[in-house]
């Protein structure tokens, strides 16, 4: 059966360096293949994070993928060029989308009111309140497993980003499809939307 999984949280604002989110996607993207099984239990560890067991894979080459990954999501971050991160989970054999797990990013530039999405003129949520949100939320990552249906098949992933047109992509990255599931069923983890606020067309540290 076809699952397509959505994060999306009203007005979350995370204040600051991009840091808090690419941690928060990192460990987010671990749980996920975790709890999914694509790959072994023995594959992963488990440390400590944000009050919680979090466990994180210990394939070198998995590490590598997510390092270099979430390091041009930073870079996107910074440049205000990206929208949205989707990990597709899909059938080896079949290449069938399974599940499509997805996180929206909204960008606001304080100094265009036009562009102010949701959140826009809000007080900012002190740190430990933000992570506060983000251990809920992977706390409902690990408790997806007790819903979503076992994924029978061998299963991969793969991890997409919407950025804009004109944002600087690796020269061996390529473009591919939206990874759409049809007739999808939606399970909501939790209503994340991740907002970062920039402000004279610069992130606040």
């Amino acid at each position: 059966m076809s699952v397509e999984t959505k994060n999306i949280r009203e007005n979350i604002s995370l204040k600051g360096s991009t840091k808090i989110v690419v941690e928060f996607f990192e460990f987010a993207l671990n749980s996920i293949l975790f709890q999914r099984a694509i790959y072994p239990p023995e594959d992963f560890k488990m440390v400590k994070k944000y009050g919680l067991n979090v466990l994180v894979t210990i394939d070198d080459s998995v590490k590598s993928y997510l390092k270099k990954l979430l390091t041009q999501v930073e870079a996107w971050l910074n440049a205000g060029k990206i929208s949205k991160l989707i990990l597709a989970i899909m059938n080896v054999e079949t290449r069938e989308i399974l599940e499509r797990w997805q996180f929206d990013i909204q960008i606001i530039d304080e100094d265009n009111k036009e562009n102010r999405g949701p959140g826009g003129g809000k007080k900012q949520r002190a740190e430990q309140e933000i992570k506060n949100e983000i251990q809920a939320i992977i706390r409902q990552i690990t408790a997806s497993v007790t819903f979503l249906p076992v994924l029978e098949d061998e299963c991969t992933f793969n991890i997409l980003a919407f950025t804009d047109k004109d944002a600087e992509v690796p020269a061996e990255w390529d473009d591919s499809d939206p990874h759409i599931i049809q007739n999808p069923e939606y399970y909501y983890v939790r209503n994340l939307k991740i907002v970062l606020i920039k402000l004279n067309k610069q992130l606040l540290q």
